[in-house]
């Protein structure tokens, strides 16, 4: 192998910067490509590269970079076929990349979530009446809660519909799902590291029309007046964040759920549902980003842990 380093596949520009201090502080050769700025040549059949740690988020269409999201597919399909080695890979970023494909794995699984309905046009809502009120309104591809809508009544959601207001997304995809009320007015999000559970928290909602649950800096959607798309450097929810263990059937079930979708570093969120006091899962993550302010809230860096499991996989350990 004539290039002996690693390469981060990212579109983010703030996310991994700490993966970044760490691999710097390690002196581990690496390599940014940025996923908006990034082309390939399919008859280059190998890759310069020990190993490839795919970080690209579906929410780059909220920061002006919808093109990178598809282009990022066909990416990991080319290194696939050329047998790179890929943390989070074609076979994850395909769960990634859609909530649908989420529900279908679900499904498969026997894991139990909330009830849906996949939609390809927004008149198809206004015929689901095996569904219960309230319900959201969920864009296939999302991203930090984006475009997620609630109803609570048909009437209100016809009435959307007629005015055109239900987003679909980028690929026009989207799933009317029934809305759980959480108890305790919290999820919680369970990370996972080369198939097994890392750590978990608990995030505490700000209302029930809260829906950007991501616990990472930098993750406030883009408003008019932020010239950078980004935000100011918290979460911008102000909620409160707290370590949490789940119990061991939920680890398991998590690790089980990401064996199956090759996710080898991610998250998956669950809720309890304060109507029957059942746990549903309701998204996977292959993009983690994890949690600000790490050391304070988990007690270590999960950052310095990803490294750990990046040198070892590249085969770089001299460095």
């Amino acid at each position: 192998m004539t290039n002996r380093k690693i390469a981060v596949f990212y579109e983010h520009p703030e996310w991994f910067k700490p993966m970044f201090t760490e691999l710097d502080k390690r002196q581990i050769p690496y390599d940014h490509l940025i996923s908006h700025e990034h082309y390939f040549d399919p008859t280059e059949r190998s890759s310069p590269y020990a190993l490839i740690l795919n970080r690209m988020s579906p929410s780059a269409h909220t920061r002006g970079h919808k093109n990178a999201i598809f282009y990022s597919l066909d990416y990991m399909a080319y290194l696939k076929d050329i047998g790179a080695q890929v943390i989070n890979g074609y076979n994850a970023y395909v769960y990634e990349f859609s909530k649908s494909q989420q529900l279908n794995l679900f499904e498969n699984l026997g894991i139990r979530y909330p009830k849906s309905i996949v939609i390809n046009h927004a008149s198809q809502a206004t015929n689901l009446n095996s569904l219960t009120y309230p319900v959201i309104t969920k864009p296939n591809i999302g991203g930090s809660g984006s475009g997620i809508q609630k109803f609570s009544t048909p009437k209100e959601l016809n009435s959307a519909v007629a005015d055109g207001h239900i987003e679909l997304g980028i690929d026009h995809i989207a799933l009317v799902q029934e809305y759980l009320p959480a108890r305790g007015n919290s999820i919680v999000r369970v990370e996972i590291l080369n198939g097994k559970y890392l750590y978990a928290i608990r995030l505490h909602l700000e209302s029930e029309q809260t829906f950007n649950l991501c616990p990472a800096d930098y993750c406030d959607l883009p408003s008019n007046n932020n010239q950078n798309n980004l935000d100011d450097g918290v979460s911008g929810r102000k909620a409160l964040v707290e370590a949490y263990i789940p119990p061991p059937d939920v680890i398991n079930t998590v690790e089980e759920i990401t064996k199956a979708a090759h996710i080898d570093v991610g998250g998956v969120e669950y809720l309890v549902n304060e109507r029957d006091g059942e746990i549903y899962y309701y998204d996977i993550n292959a993009c983690s980003n994890f949690v600000a302010d790490a050391q304070n809230v988990i007690g270590f860096d999960p950052f310095h842990k990803l490294v750990d499991f990046l040198v070892q996989k590249s085969g770089l350990e001299q460095y």
